[in-house]
């Protein structure tokens, strides 16, 4: 399965990330709302890398909307690498573009997915242009 992004992206975080034996139901596979948080990670990991923390009292991003696609499930034991890719910037938001794979398996893909992130004021709860900083990020 091949995930079709954008002409114009860019790769800004790679993150192995461990399979818990609790990430899985009783199926025998990761429960897929485990995806998420795997999406959740590597997007948490990127912005503490770049100085982009969440402040309650100020501004920052949040998730306006997020998908994710299973193609292959996911068992224990093992790692997965979580890329993210950014396209799209606007003037208070940008898309954002996620493959999984297996680091026993590379280049197959078990999960896609992305978010539409959204930079806004926390206290007045309104978007608002995301600052140049983080903008030239995205670039």
């Amino acid at each position: 399965m091949k995930l079709e992004l954008p002409d114009r992206k860019k790769l800004v975080n790679t993150i192995t990330v461990p399979i818990r034996w609790g990430d899985m139901d009783a199926m025998g596979h990761v429960n897929n709302t485990l995806y998420f948080r795997y999406l959740e990670i590597a997007r948490i990991d990127w912005m503490r890398r770049v100085g982009c923390q969440p402040r309650p009292d100020g501004e920052g991003p949040v998730i306006a909307n997020a998908f994710c696609n299973f193609h292959k499930q996911l068992e224990f034991p093992g790692d997965i690498v979580v890329k993210i890719y950014v396209s799209d910037p606007g003037r208070s938001s940008f898309e954002s573009w996620v493959t999984i794979e297996r680091t026993d398996d590379p280049g197959v893909l078990y999960a896609t997915g992305g978010a539409t992130t959204v930079w806004v004021d926390f206290p007045k709860q309104k978007s608002v242009p995301m600052p140049e900083w983080f903008r030239a990020l995205l670039a």
